[in-house]
């Protein structure tokens, strides 16, 4: 079996060098062997586990033994074999045992997503609003009773929640602060304060804050990561009212100095252009973005939610409808233009369209490779691909959610300290 974490899976823990208190190296054992169960192809072995990670049987057999009573582990089914002896029998992750929930706002939906430890998603759900009128604290306060309703439905299903993880479409510090984002209107804003109040956000897992704030992009970078499709570097551009991008380096989400790279939205595609909710002007969302294609499609003030929008813009373009043509052809070489120059800089081979491009990739394609074989220097001799992303439109809230179970596979032994 193939999990979501086998292609860029989490790292089993190097050995430390000197000595080792008798806990600490409980818990390096733990990582390790349950690193070893969620990066394997098939369910591994006891007996397997022992010889890969050179522990000794009686180790890995009482490490196995915590893992399943804390509910990260079950064995598999055994498989069939010629002979005589009992088959081994393989050990998975379990499924029900902790999740994670990752939570979206944009600023035309709100979004919940529960995903359980073998990666799989147990819950989604989006909710259609328009948050850009309402106060920080009234669109976190709907945000919550989606975070409720995704608890009560992983409950019902055998889980526990494990902490949970929020994308935001702007700027946020390393204490969770979202200090701007531009198209929801919100500068300074102390999320983990104003959702203090809320189960399951207020607990911490081993030090670790239950609720960890994030650029939405970035979350849809390490999900699309995750996903087992995706290559060890690659720029993943999330489209949206608003325009971000996750940047990956040799299977490493890049952050920046301060947290705060992948802003492609606000990159000038033409510096004399139209004043942008940032305070500058020309920037890529205005040409590029959602409510900037469905402008220039003649669909403005038409009812066509987050959810929807998308959909109809490709329903149209495959019916050849000339006004959406057009308009994702202009947007397709916006993004070109910018993207060309972010490979020029960081020598990148793939672009992934995510969000409201990827259902849109086929008439965006096009227009941004025509963009980057004209300005990318090595696109002669060293092709770029273009593609949608894996997890399309639902990459952030399920890259959140895969987050917090990514950080129990880590360190294993914060969660058991509270089983």
């Amino acid at each position: 079996m193939t999990t979501m974490w086998q292609c860029q899976g989490v790292n089993p823990p190097a050995a430390p060098a000197g000595a080792v208190r008798q806990g600490s190296l409980r818990e390096l054992n733990l990582a390790l062997v349950l690193g070893r169960i969620a990066a394997a192809s098939r369910p591994p072995s006891r007996a397997a586990l022992a010889a890969e990670t050179g522990l000794t049987r009686a180790t890995v057999s009482a490490v196995v033994e915590d893992l399943v009573a804390g509910r990260l582990v079950t064995e598999a089914e055994p498989t069939p074999r010629a002979g005589a002896g009992r088959p081994a029998r393989g050990l998975v992750l379990a499924v029900d045992g902790p999740a994670g929930l990752g939570l979206e706002i944009n600023v035309d939906y709100l979004a919940a997503c529960v995903v359980d430890l073998a990666g799989e998603v147990r819950h989604h759900t989006v909710q259609r609003a328009d948050l850009r009128p309402l106060s920080p604290t009234d669109a976190l306060g709907r945000l919550t009773d989606l975070a409720a309703q995704a608890r009560a439905d992983a409950h019902s299903r055998g889980l526990t929640l494990a902490g949970a993880a929020l994308g935001v479409p702007g700027l946020v510090d390393d204490a969770g602060r979202v200090r701007l984002a531009p198209n929801l209107g919100w500068r300074d804003v102390p999320v983990p304060e104003l959702l203090a109040e809320h189960a399951p956000l207020t607990e911490t897992i081993d030090g670790v804050p239950a609720l960890v704030v994030d650029n939405e992009a970035n979350l849809s970078a390490l999900g699309e990561l995750h996903a087992g499709a995706g290559p060890g570097s690659f720029l993943h551009i999330s489209g949206e009212v608003g325009i971000g991008a996750g940047i990956v380096l040799d299977g490493s989400l890049f952050r920046g100095t301060r947290g705060w790279s992948g802003e492609i939205g606000h990159i000038p595609v033409r510096p004399d252009g139209p004043s942008c909710r940032c305070g500058g002007r020309g920037c890529l969302e205005l040409y590029a973005g959602q409510e900037a294609i469905l402008s220039a499609a003649g669909l403005i003030g038409v009812d066509l939610p987050a959810d929807t929008a998308p959909t109809r813009l490709t329903q149209l373009a495959e019916v050849g409808q000339a006004a959406v043509l057009h308009a994702l052809t202009e947007a397709g070489t916006a993004i070109g233009v910018t993207v060309a120059s972010v490979i020029n800089l960081l020598d990148l081979d793939t672009v992934v369209l995510g969000g409201a491009y990827a259902p849109l990739t086929p008439w965006l394609r096009p227009p941004v490779l025509a963009e980057i074989e004209r300005r990318v220097l090595t696109a002669a001799w060293s092709p770029v691909t273009v593609r949608p992303a894996t997890l399309g439109p639902n990459a952030a809230a399920v890259g959140a959610a895969g987050s917090v179970v990514r950080r129990i596979i880590a360190r294993p032994a914060g969660w058991l300290s509270r089983t």
